[in-house]
């Protein structure tokens, strides 16, 4: 088979060998091989390829979605995309319920962070050029990221150090802040989030 019918039949700009397969398409490895050293594909890792044509339809949130999966974007990158944090953050920062793991590739660093499966909630299911993801709501991107790094939040220093938007912080929706923190069973959460009003 040659590389354009792949074109032909995977309309997405990112597929799975296990993609190929179900469009009944049989590819041996060494012509993955060839046309990612061609750059007609870019992997993004073992049996996961982006088409390099395509890839301006996709952005590192997608990538991650698909990357390793369950998981979805919490902590820095997602504290920067609500203004919560002053800093840009380029990598990719996730929740997952599988193992810690970080993945290197074209496209960036993808770091993922293990959380029982009953804190895996508190996102929403976003569209983007036409793909998506999911993203921790501000209230739960912020709670992960106390909860993961709550051994270096001590006090009102520790969480001022943190430069918090304390207009976002505001902003925040407290029934909804309240209603997960509950769910964390976490005294030391709590007493971060006290530090919050101060």
């Amino acid at each position: 088979m040659k590389f354009f019918d792949i074109i032909d039949n995977i309309k997405q700009p990112i597929f799975s060998l296990h993609d190929l397969r179900m469009a009944k398409i049989n590819i041996f490895p060494y012509q993955m091989t060839k046309w990612t050293k061609d750059g007609h594909l870019i992997k993004i890792r073992n049996g996961l390829y982006a088409i390099a044509d395509k890839k301006d339809q996709l952005n590192m949130e997608m990538i991650s979605h698909l990357l390793y999966e369950p998981s979805y974007i919490s902590l820095e990158r997602a504290l920067s995309k609500y203004g919560l944090i002053p800093e840009m953050v380029y990598n990719s920062t996730a929740i997952t319920t599988r193992q810690t793991k970080t993945f290197q590739n074209e496209f960036g660093s993808f770091m993922y962070r293990s959380i029982k499966k009953d804190l895996f909630f508190g996102f929403k299911k976003i569209k983007e050029m036409g793909g998506v993801y999911l993203l921790a709501e501000p209230e739960k991107a912020l709670l992960d990221y106390f909860y993961l790094n709550s051994a270096r939040i001590n006090d009102l220093h520790d969480v001022s150090e943190l430069r918090l938007n304390k207009a976002v912080i505001r902003g925040l929706d407290k029934k909804k802040l309240k209603k997960y923190l509950k769910v964390f069973r976490s005294k030391k959460l709590e007493q971060i989030c006290l530090l919050l009003n101060k």
